[in-house]
Order: C-alpha cells, then sequence, then structure tokens
C-alpha cells in the first residue's frame, strides 16, 4: 500500500519505459536544479556510467543548459547513450580523460614523487556519479579553480584521499541524494513531477536507457544481468509484470 501523497500520475504520452526512469532521472534532476551550473557557457564535465549520470546529463539538457557537457564512461554503449541524452563529447578514463583536461587549458607537471598534476584549466562544474576513491580524486583534480564538485555517487569512508585541490583550488564540494521539492518555473514542484513534465516535453529517448528487459518469471536472470553489467552491458534493467 502507498499513500495518496507517494503516488505520481503518469501523463498520457508518456511511455511505459521512460516512466520507470522516473526515479532515477530525478537524482540527476535534483542535484541540476540545487547545484547545476552558475552560468550558461562554463562547460560540464559528468563522470560515471550509470542511469543516474547518464540522467544527469539529461537534466542538464531538459533544464535549459545549452553550454559543453563531457561525458565520461568505460564502455562503447555507455558512450553512445550519454550522445543521446546530450553530452556533447564522450571520453574514456585516462588518456582521453586527460587530453579533454588539457584541452580546457590546464597545464601538466610531473613531479620527482607523485601523481601528475594539472595546473590552470578544468571545469567549472564537474559531477562525479560514481562515488569511489579514484572517481572523487579525480574529479577533484578537474575542477577549476573556484569551481564546483557535485558528489552523486554514494561515497562513504575512503583511506587516503588527498583533499589537497579542495583548498588549493578553494573548491566548492557539494552533495546531493535521492530528491524532494524544487524551485521549477516558478512553482515549487516536487522533482518526480519536474521529470514528468520534461519528458511530456520529449528532450531525449530516455527509453534507450533501458537496456534489458526480463519477464517476472526470469528474474534471476534479471538480476544477474543487473549484478554483472560489464558482461552483461546493461545499464537499466526491468521487470515485466
Amino acid at each position: 500500500m502507498a499513500h495518496q501523497s507517494q503516488l505520481f500520475p503518469v501523463p498520457s504520452g508518456v511511455s511505459d519505459r521512460a516512466a520507470v526512469l522516473v526515479e532515477p532521472l530525478a537524482i540527476g534532476m535534483h542535484a541540476v536544479l540545487n547545484g547545476g551550473p552558475e552560468h550558461p557557457e562554463d562547460d560540464v564535465l559528468v563522470i560515471g556510467s550509470g542511469p543516474i549520470a547518464l540522467g544527469t546529463i539529461w537534466a542538464l539538457r531538459a533544464s535549459g543548459f545549452h553550454g559543453s557537457i563531457v561525458g565520461q564512461t568505460k564502455r562503447d554503449h555507455e558512450a553512445d547513450l550519454a550522445r543521446l541524452m546530450g553530452a556533447d563529447e564522450v571520453v574514456k578514463p585516462g588518456v582521453e580523460a586527460r587530453q579533454v583536461l588539457v584541452e580546457t587549458g590546464a597545464m601538466a607537471y610531473q613531479p620527482i614523487v607523485g601523481e601528475e598534476v594539472f595546473s590552470g584549466g578544468g571545469f567549472p562544474l564537474v559531477f562525479d556519479c560514481v562515488g569511489n576513491q579514484g572517481s572523487l580524486t579525480q574529479a577533484l583534480r578537474f575542477t577549476a579553480p573556484r569551481g564546483r564538485t557535485v558528489m552523486l555517487g554514494c561515497a562513504a569512508e575512503m583511506r587516503k584521499l588527498d583533499l589537497t585541490f579542495l583548498w588549493a583550488r578553494e573548491l566548492e564540494l557539494k552533495g546531493f541524494v535521492g530528491y524532494g521539492r524544487e524551485e521549477w518555473r516558478g512553482e515549487r514542484r516536487h522533482t518526480f513531477d519536474v521529470v514528468l513534465e520534461c519528458l511530456v516535453e520529449g528532450h531525449a529517448p530516455v527509453e534507450e536507457l533501458v537496456t534489458h528487459a526480463f519477464s517476472l518469471e526470469d528474474y534471476r536472470d534479471g538480476l544477474s544481468a543487473a549484478a554483472n553489467h560489464r558482461r552483461s552491458e546493461a545499464v537499466k534493467v526491468i521487470l515485466r509484470p
């Protein structure tokens, strides 16, 4: 049973496959509306390959952002989805990501001891949608001086996390989780309502994020595909009633 306040009617014109994505899309939308770009010309980097990261790219575009978006994904099919959601460019971690950072004007220096460091350049806004030590370390290193790093991954305790860039570049670090009440087009709306309204407007084919669908009888296969997404290439797995 669910209380009436917990129910959100799906407007006509929104497919079932789009409707099941309202929750993960709302997580990205909540972060974008409360910690998104301050200037329309800002470059944005979104780190992550899952529904939250791809939903954040979608939310940036659906909320009206027209600046440059760079997505970082690990696999080719995820890169294709990032472009469908609105990314201008998609890179892989490592060499490709380093190159796109250098193209922002960052100068690379290799100290005698320790990892390569960068001076200047960077992205005014970076969304970390992974939430592990590696992604947060990269996000802080890739954020421009006095820029903002947004944490959407479920980060917990981390050992030996280098926070030098946080104070040396005077970065702002903001974290978001879930959804709630938003300021949207002059009204206070629940994030789910905002997402549904944007889905009606049809900003991108979000249905493509549903990569696997299984019947209830095959729920074990569905759970396996979701748990082993590197092998199955699953992004979002659903069960059909």
